[in-house]
C-alpha cells in the first residue's frame, strides 16, 4: 500500500458528555480517492476538522502529511491540503476570478492568472468568470469552491459533499473530475450522502458509526464485507416462493425472500444455469432471473443498521 497522506491513531473527541469520536483510526493512502462515509452525526465532520487542525481532539494521535497538529511544520501541511468544508467561503461582492485572485495571495502565490484560468475552466465556470459570486447558484458555488480548493495544486485535497446543489449532469461532471485528481498528483478524501456517487468515484471507503469505525478498505473489499458479493435476483410464482426459498437454501445457499415471488440468493454458485437446474428439480419454474450486485448502499445499511442518511 502507498504511504498514508493522513492518518488518525486511536482518536477521541469529547464535548462535554457527548463522544463525537470513539478511538477512531482511519488512513487515506496516497494516489487514491476516499470515500469517508457515515449516517448523521457518525462524527464524520469532527474528523476532518480534527485532521486540519480545526479542532483539538482528546485522545490519540493525528498525521496530516507527515506531521502531527501543534508540531513544526503544520501550517506548511495544511497549505498543502485543500479543502471544501461545510460550503465554500466566497466574497459575494467579488467575482469568480477575483475570489481565485484573493486566494492566490494569501497562499502567496504570483502571476497566477493562468493557473486560475485553467481551474476555471476544469470546474465548468470560464463563461462566469467576472460574474460577482452574490448571484451564484448553490452548485456554481460549489464549483467555485472545488476550484479554491485545487488553486496551490495540492497534494491533498479534503471534500465535503463537493456535488452538492448540483444538477444531474453537474454531478457527473464534478464525479468525473474527482475521479482524475490523482492523475494530478492529488490524493482525494471525500464525504458525501450520495452513496451512488461514492461508489462510481472511490477506489477505497471508510464507513464510521457512532464515532467508531465500522469497515476500511478498497471498495471491492467493502463491496464483500457484509459477504453479500454478487447474487441472483430470481422470479417465481408467489405461491411457490417459500418452496423455492427451501430448495436454494437446501443447496447451501443465502436466499432472502423480498416477498411477491421475488428472492435473492446468493453463495457458491457457478453460474444462473445452476439455480434454473436447482428449481427445475424441485418442480419450480423461473419466471424471471437476473445477476444482482451488492451496491454500497445496501452494504452501508447492513453495517450501519440502516441508521439513516450517509449525510
Amino acid at each position: 500500500m502507498s504511504e498514508a497522506l493522513l492518518r488518525l491513531d486511536g482518536v477521541t473527541k469529547r464535548f462535554g458528555s457527548n463522544v463525537a469520536l470513539d478511538g477512531l483510526s482511519l488512513e487515506v493512502p496516497e494516489g487514491t480517492v476516499c470515500g469517508l462515509l457515515g449516517p448523521n452525526g457518525s462524527g464524520k465532520t469532527t474528523a476532518i476538522r480534527i485532521l486540519l487542525g480545526l479542532t483539538g481532539k482528546n485522545q490519540g494521535s493525528v498525521d496530516l502529511l507527515g506531521v502531527a497538529p501543534g508540531a513544526p511544520g503544520f501550517t506548511e501541511a495544511v497549505r498543502q491540503t485543500g479543502s471544501l468544508i461545510e460550503g465554500p467561503a466566497l466574497y459575494g461582492r467579488a467575482t469568480a476570478r477575483q475570489n481565485m485572485e484573493i486566494q492566490a495571495a494569501t497562499l502567496g502565490m504570483r502571476d497566477a492568472d493562468t493557473e486560475i484560468g485553467e481551474l476555471l475552466e476544469l470546474v465548468g465556470l470560464s463563461d462566469r468568470a467576472d460574474t460577482n459570486a452574490r448571484g451564484f447558484s448553490l452548485g456554481m458555488k460549489q464549483r467555485l469552491g472545488l476550484a479554491l480548493a485545487l488553486l496551490n495544486d495540492p497534494r491533498l485535497v479534503i471534500l465535503d459533499e463537493p456535488t452538492n446543489g448540483l444538477d444531474p449532469s453537474g454531478i457527473v461532471e464534478i464525479r468525473e473530475l474527482i475521479k482524475r485528481l490523482p492523475e494530478r498528483g492529488t490524493t482525494v478524501l471525500v464525504s458525501s450522502h450520495l452513496l451512488s456517487e461514492v461508489e462510481l468515484m472511490c477506489d477505497r471507503a471508510t464507513i464510521i458509526k457512532e464515532g467508531r469505525l465500522v469497515a476500511n478498505g478498497t471498495m471491492e473489499e467493502i463491496l464483500n464485507s457484509t459477504g453479500g458479493g454478487e447474487g441472483y435476483r430470481v422470479y417465481v410464482r408467489i405461491s411457490q416462493a417459500e418452496a423455492a426459498v427451501n430448495a436454494l437454501a437446501a443447496f447451501g445457499l443465502e436466499v432472502e425472500n423480498r416477498g411477491e415471488g421475488s428472492l435473492v440468493a446468493r453463495g457458491d454458485i457457478e453460474d444462473d444455469s445452476e439455480i434454473t437446474r436447482i428449481l427445475a428439480e424441485s418442480g419450480i419454474w423461473l419466471r424471471g432471473l437476473m445477476r444482482e450486485r451488492q451496491d454500497l448502499e445496501r452494504v452501508f445499511l447492513s453495517l450501519t443498521d440502516g441508521a439513516g442518511d450517509a449525510g
